[in-house]
């Protein structure tokens, strides 16, 4: 008995000296398997997500403006708030943070039915029944009649129109741009042929060389509001 007493302790710390240099290598064997992976994972493409750059978009790049904001529109009211949000916030940047316009990029994207807004006087004089249909039926809210120009263009309607006076033109003068809507504005072009018999092509190209101040025609509007945020602009959809 006095042997095996002798001999316990010893035998303990042989037992637990084993123990620790096996965790060890269970530790070791386990970090580089894990290196092993993590180094397979990175070779297989899970790097973090670049978005491709193509030409086509670089013009939302030609800008030295410490920020960027992105306005999606897809109806003629929230056009018309997106005009009066676009002026609000060169205003609380110049105030809250001494920022000027130059330091503030804007971009307003005219889809769907706000896209019948990116086009002059000319071409609601010549089409307004059709881009007033495009435009989910709008009518000039002072004369209850289809518009006869475009009215974003216009000030002296106040309260009736949610831009509350700030036109397009007014921004524009201050650097905010427009990306309107190729097929949508093809859209219109092909009811404004149905309408008239007008060739929807020789249309199209009319409504493209008509457009607002400011105004740009981009592929498509949904692909503008995509391309804008991996180039770093912020979004909001206007409603």
């Amino acid at each position: 008995m006095k042997h095996d007493r002798e001999q316990g302790p010893v035998a303990r710390r042989s037992f637990l000296s084993r123990m620790v240099a096996g965790s060890a290598a269970l530790g070791g064997a386990l970090f580089g398997a894990s290196s092993a992976a993590n180094a397979q994972a990175s070779s297989t493409g899970s790097a973090p997500f670049q978005p491709a750059k193509h030409s086509e978009d670089d013009w939302l790049d030609q800008t030295t403006a410490k920020h960027r904001f992105f306005y999606d529109t897809t109806s003629a009211n929230g056009y018309g708030q997106a005009l009066f949000f676009a002026r609000n916030y060169f205003v609380a940047n110049a105030t809250g943070y001494k920022l000027a316009d130059a330091d503030l990029a804007q971009v307003l994207c005219m889809r769907h039915e706000s896209t019948s807004f990116a086009f002059n006087d000319a071409m609601w004089a010549k089409y307004g029944p059709a881009l007033s249909e495009r435009a989910g039926h709008f009518f000039d809210p002072k004369t209850k009649q289809i518009p006869s120009a475009n009215v974003y263009l216009a000030s002296g309607y106040g309260e009736l129109l949610p831009n509350g006076n700030v036109t397009i033109e007014q921004l524009t003068k201050r650097g905010v741009r427009l990306a309107v809507c190729s097929m949508a504005t093809r859209a219109a072009a092909q009811l404004i042929s149905t309408k008239s018999g007008a060739n929807v092509d020789a249309v199209f190209k009319e409504l493209t060389e008509n457009l607002v101040p400011g105004g740009r025609m981009v592929p498509a509007g949904i692909v503008a509001v995509n391309r804008a945020q991996e180039r770093g602009y912020s979004f909001v959809y206007v409603v």
